[in-house]
């Protein structure tokens, strides 16, 4: 559990802003991710609808949630 928020955030700011991003690493991640969906049989989806009522009721819930900011 967190127990101090504000030093995560802290944390959290501080490393994106010294960490650089490595756009040519994040591509050949994405394209091993994409590779691997297509063995499992993951992608594409044969029914691309299917479970949409339910992400939709997601999505709405999320969006309407209050911030505590």
């Amino acid at each position: 559990m967190i127990s101090n928020i504000h030093e995560l955030q802290a944390f959290e700011a501080a490393r994106t802003r010294t960490e650089k991003v490595d756009i040519k690493q994040n591509l050949r991640i994405l394209d091993a991710l994409y590779e691997e969906a297509l063995m499992l049989g993951a992608f594409p989806p044969k029914n691309p609808l299917e479970g949409i009522e339910v992400k939709i009721r997601i999505a709405k819930a999320v969006n309407n949630v209050q911030r505590s900011d």
